[in-house]
């Protein structure tokens, strides 16, 4: 696919933000903030440069390095600028600030003040873990001279825990700038720009993770295992190369919480089995990779949802496609570098209705959040799952008022993805019986079915994959 296709809705937003930086702010202060967060390799690089362009207005576009020294961001940053289309660009062409006040300083006299302009400050999280006092020096600098001129100051960083963190209480940026998650494209983009049926929407989706450089590469109308049979014998094809970056980018090699991920990615999802498969850690030692892991949002953190509290944890990848990564292609990249992406496709080919049949259901329970009003009962505000200890019963879907413990139990559900395999009478038994079993439900609790190949049954509302996708609209 040549271009760029999509994110409609989050450039109206960065172009209402400096629809606001034109109309201007009280007390001669039209400057504003913007804080961009989204998983790693999601485009929001992309995405920025793209309003830029489109905007036509002066910016400087500057991504930290990532090197562990100050000095050697400093001079990046000083690249930056001098090679920008900023007005006063040229004095950093004769100056050498030695610190980001000064720098930053010396960006605010290089700005226009007639005319709006954006400056884009790229993997944020780098600069402050280099520089532990940089959240305040650019504080500072933001209420001194930057909101006082006409400029949209777009911080953006993939450390979703650290970037949600720079506005809370406390913290020097606190309440100085809007947030902004930009999300990865969904099913309904993959069914639009891969040319595909709802329900192969859905498998793209758990395969690409929503990923633009990954779905970029999928010829359009392209079955799953036709893309497949392509990208796991090329050793540089997106698919596989996005998720070793993410992952180095986020852990050094042989750390604690890159074990435990990859743990959790083989399918382990208790702790004590979870210990195990990362290799016997002591307690306290997984007890602190997993809180590293769900601050920075990238493992799911889940109890039972019903009307009883419940210490049944569970742990699961938040993100799909490092899901399947790390379950398929991850354990495997040097069978794939030495010529026999063969015996990695083949495996896909044997795990894959068995893994998507579980795969797929934190992307259903998505979905049905999402959907419009009609769908599901009233009152539903969140949709989660149940289990016990021995999985006896255990629920794909639980709707309910609340959580973690609900005051009241919407609906019951079930999630049956298979093909040629439509929601039947026996699958409505089964369903009806997990219900009596769920604390908190009761014969008037609905009962609702998700199923890849529909499904008539009195007594059930059975959502197809095309009802799914009307939770994302255009």
């Amino acid at each position: 696919m040549d271009g760029f296709v999509g994110r409609t809705r989050e450039l109206g937003l960065l172009d209402g933000q400096l629809k606001r930086v034109v109309r201007g702010g009280r007390a001669g202060r039209p400057g504003r903030a913007l804080l961009m967060r989204g998983r790693r390799r999601v485009g929001k690089s992309r995405l920025v440069e793209e309003f830029v362009e489109r905007a036509g207005v002066p910016y400087l576009f500057f991504t930290a390095s990532g090197q562990p020294s100050v000095e050697a961001d400093l001079a990046l940053f000083v690249e930056a600028v001098a090679a920008s289309t900023l007005p006063g660009a040229p004095l950093f062409a004769a100056q050498q600030p030695r610190t980001w006040d000064a720098a930053l300083t010396l960006l605010a006299a290089a700005l226009p003040v007639d005319r709006p302009s954006v400056v884009v400050l790229d993997e944020m999280p780098y600069l402050i873990a280099t520089d532990a006092g940089f959240e305040g020096t650019l504080q500072k600098v933001f209420d001194r001279e930057l909101s006082r001129r006409p400029v949209l100051l777009v911080c953006v960083g993939s450390d979703l825990g650290m970037m949600e963190a720079l506005n809370d209480y406390g913290r020097p940026f606190h309440q100085r700038a809007t947030e902004m998650v930009v999300p990865p494209l969904s099913p309904a983009d993959a069914r639009d720009m891969l040319d595909l049926p709802a329900a192969e929407a859905f498998d793209a989706h758990l395969v690409t993770g929503g990923l633009p450089l990954i779905m970029d590469e999928w010829p359009a109308g392209a079955t799953l295992f036709d893309y497949l049979a392509e990208a796991v014998t090329d050793p540089t094809s997106a698919l596989l190369v996005s998720g070793e970056r993410a992952l180095a980018a986020e852990f050094p090699a042989q750390s604690q919480p890159g074990a435990v991920l990859r743990a959790i990615g083989s399918g382990e999802r208790t702790f004590s089995l979870v210990m195990r498969a990362a290799g016997d850690l002591p307690q306290a030692s997984l007890t602190r990779a997993l809180r590293t892991l769900s601050a920075k949002r990238i493992i799911e953190v889940a109890v039972p949802l019903s009307t009883r509290a419940s210490r049944e944890t569970r742990y699961s990848v938040a993100d799909p496609y490092l899901r399947f990564w790390l379950s398929f292609l991850g354990p495997y990249l040097a069978e794939i570098e030495r010529g026999r992406g063969d015996l990695t496709l083949a495996r896909i080919r044997a795990n894959w209705l068995s893994w998507r049949g579980r795969a797929v259901e934190p992307l259903v329970r998505e979905a049905l959040r999402r959907l419009p009003e009609g769908f599901l009962p009233a009152e539903t505000a969140v949709v989660g799952g149940y289990w016990t200890r021995t999985n006896d019963p255990e629920i794909d879907l639980v709707g309910a008022d609340r959580a973690p413990v609900a005051r009241r139990i919407t609906f019951v559900g079930s999630v049956k993805w298979q093909e040629n395999r439509p929601f039947d009478g026996h699958d409505l038994g089964r369903l009806l019986l997990h219900r009596t079993r769920l604390p908190g439900a009761d014969e008037q609790t609905v009962p609702v079915a998700v199923s890849r190949s529909g499904g008539t049954v009195e007594g059930v509302r059975v959502l197809s994959p095309e009802d799914l996708l009307l939770a994302y609209p255009d």
